[in-house]
C-alpha cells in the first residue's frame, strides 16, 4: 500500500515539468483546476498569473540563448504641439508611444487556461527595455500606465502617452513663416546592439503620413514625421542602436499677420501719403514725427509677441527696424526741404551749378512740366515796371540838373530860383526809399522763389527714391516670406 501512495506522488502531474513552453529550467508545477481555496479559486486569470509569476526574474533579459539580441519595435504618433520656447530652445510635445517585444519566459498554451491569449500584467512584474529619448532636458506630467499587455506567444505591448520635453535647435529667422524640424531619438541607454535593437512597429511611409491624433487646433501645425535607423558606436568597441524621429511642424501666420504686420504697413502707407502734402507748409512736419511716435509705441507693444533668442533676430525684427529707419529718413528728408523753401531775407542766390543740375537735368529726368515753373514766376512782372518807372525818373532829374547848369554857364543875371522846394525833396527821398524797399523785397521773393523750385525738385526726387526702396523692400520681404509660406 506505501508502495502505491509512494508510486502516485512520483507520477503526480504536479510534479513534471512542462515542456510545451520549451523552458531550459524546471518550472513550478501547474496547479491543477480547484486546487486554490478561497473566493480566487478555479479563476483563470489568477492561475494564469501566477503560472506566469512563478519563477519569473524581471531583472534578466528575456531570452533563452544569451547570444540572440532582443528586437524591440517602436512607434511613435504626435498627439500635441504644447509648447515652443524659442529662448530656452526647449519643444513640448505629447505623444503616444507604443513599443513590443518578445518575451520567451511569459509563454503559454492557451488550452489549459480557458483560450486566455492575453493578458495584462503590472509593468513593475516583468522586464522592460531600457529605452529612453536622448533630448530629455526635463520630466513631462505623463500619466503612469501600470501595465502591460502579454500575448500567449511572449509578445509584450507596452503603450502610453508621454508629454515629451526636449531640447531643440530653434530657427526662428523665418518668424512668423518658420518651420521647425524636431528630433527625438530614441535608445537603449546602457545595452549594445548586440543586447537590445530597435526597429519601426510601421513602415516608414505610414508613420511619416500618420496624423490621426494629432489636435490640428493650435498654433503650430504637424507637417510628417521622419524615422530614421542608425547603429553607432562611442569607442568603437560597442555600438548602440537607436532611432530617430524627425518631427517636421509648421506655425500658422494668420495671428501675427494680422496683429504685426498689417498696422505696420498702414503705417508706412501714410507716411507715403504725407509726401503729397505741401512742401513749404510746416504740416508735414508734424505729420511725419506723429506718424514717427505712433510707430514706436507699435513696437513697445509688440516686443513681448516677437520670439527672442541670444543666437539669432528674426526677419520681421529687421523688417520692423528697417521701417522706422524709413520713418526717420523721411523725416530728415521733409526737415531739409522745408528749411530749403523757407522764406528768408538772408538766404544766397541759388548756384547755377544747384540750377543746371536740379531746375534743368533733374526736372527733365523726373519729367516736371515748366508750367509749375512758369506759374510762380508769372506773379514777378511788377518788377520790371518797377525799374522802368525809376530810370525814366533818373533821367528827368539828370535832365533837369543839367538844364540849370547850362543857365549859369551862360551868364544870364537872372534871379534864379530853387523849383523844387524842401517838401518835393522830401516827396523824392521818401519816394526813392519806397522804390529801394521794393526792390529789396521783390528780390528776396525772387531768391526765395528760386529756392521754392529747387525743393520742389528735391521733394519730387526723394519722394519718388524713397518710393522705390520701400516697393522694392516689400517686394522681397513679400517674396520670401511668400516661399517659406508654402516651401
Amino acid at each position: 500500500m506505501e508502495t502505491d501512495l509512494n508510486l502516485a506522488e512520483k507520477y503526480d502531474p504536479s510534479n513534471v515539468t512542462s515542456s510545451c513552453y520549451g523552458h531550459s529550467a524546471r518550472r513550478p508545477a501547474l496547479k491543477k483546476l480547484g486546487s486554490n481555496t478561497g473566493r480566487f479559486a478555479n479563476v483563470t486569470l489568477v492561475r494564469l498569473s501566477e503560472f506566469l509569476s512563478a519563477g519569473y526574474k524581471k531583472g534578466v533579459r528575456p531570452v533563452k540563448d544569451w547570444r540572440d539580441s532582443t528586437m524591440v519595435a517602436i512607434d511613435l504618433m504626435v498627439y500635441s504641439i504644447l509648447n515652443v520656447d524659442e529662448k530656452n530652445q526647449v519643444l513640448t510635445t505629447y505623444v503616444w508611444y507604443r513599443q513590443q517585444w518578445t518575451d520567451e519566459f511569459l509563454v503559454w498554451n492557451p488550452e489549459d487556461f480557458d483560450d486566455v491569449k492575453k493578458i495584462s500584467m503590472p509593468t513593475a512584474n516583468v522586464w522592460v527595455p531600457d529605452i529612453v529619448i536622448n533630448e530629455f532636458v526635463d520630466v513631462g506630467k505623463s500619466p503612469d500606465i501600470p501595465y502591460v499587455y502579454v500575448s500567449n506567444d511572449g509578445l509584450v505591448q507596452n503603450y502610453k502617452p508621454i508629454q515629451v520635453v526636449t531640447a531643440c535647435s530653434l530657427n526662428i529667422y523665418n518668424f512668423p513663416f518658420d518651420v521647425q524640424k524636431c528630433s527625438l531619438t530614441f535608445q537603449s541607454w546602457l545595452h549594445t546592439i548586440n543586447d537590445i535593437n530597435i526597429t519601426l512597429m510601421r513602415s516608414p511611409e505610414e508613420v511619416m503620413v500618420d496624423k490621426s491624433v494629432f489636435m490640428n487646433q493650435g498654433e503650430w501645425e504637424l507637417l510628417h514625421v521622419l524615422s530614421k535607423y542608425k547603429s553607432f558606436s562611442v569607442d568603437n568597441d560597442d555600438y548602440y542602436a537607436e532611432m530617430k524621429f524627425h518631427v517636421v511642424i509648421r506655425r500658422r501666420p494668420l495671428f501675427y499677420t494680422v496683429n504685426l504686420l498689417l498696422p505696420s504697413i498702414f503705417l508706412m502707407v501714410m507716411d507715403i501719403v504725407g509726401f503729397y502734402l505741401p512742401p513749404d507748409s510746416g504740416e508735414r512736419v508734424s505729420f511725419k514725427i506723429t506718424l514717427l511716435l505712433g510707430y514706436s509705441v507699435f513696437l513697445i507693444i509688440v516686443s513681448d509677441t516677437l520670439p527672442a533668442t541670444a543666437i539669432g533676430t528674426p526677419l520681421i525684427g529687421v523688417y520692423f527696424v528697417v521701417c522706422m529707419a524709413l520713418l526717420v529718413i523721411s523725416l530728415t528728408e521733409t526737415v531739409l526741404i522745408v528749411r530749403l523753401v523757407h522764406k528768408q531775407d538772408l538766404q544766397p542766390h541759388v548756384p547755377q551749378w544747384v540750377k543746371h543740375l536740379v531746375l534743368e537735368k533733374a526736372a527733365v529726368l523726373l519729367c516736371i512740366p515748366n508750367k509749375k515753373f512758369c506759374s510762380l514766376l508769372a506773379r514777378d512782372s511788377d518788377l520790371p515796371r518797377y525799374k522802368e518807372n525809376n530810370m525814366n525818373t533818373v533821367r528827368c532829374n539828370h535832365h533837369c540838373e543839367s538844364s540849370r547848369d547850362m543857365e549859369r554857364g551862360l551868364g544870364i543875371g537872372l534871379p534864379v530860383r530853387d523849383s523844387t522846394p524842401p517838401v518835393m525833396d522830401n516827396i523824392l527821398h521818401e519816394v526813392s526809399s519806397i522804390r529801394q524797399f521794393l526792390e529789396k523785397r521783390e528780390a528776396s521773393r525772387e531768391i526765395a522763389k528760386e529756392w521754392l523750385q529747387v525743393g520742389y525738385v528735391l521733394d519730387v526726387l526723394l519722394f519718388r527714391v524713397y518710393l522705390l526702396a520701400m516697393l522694392a523692400y516689400s517686394i522681397t520681404l513679400g517674396t520670401l516670406w511668400s516661399v517659406w509660406q508654402y516651401a
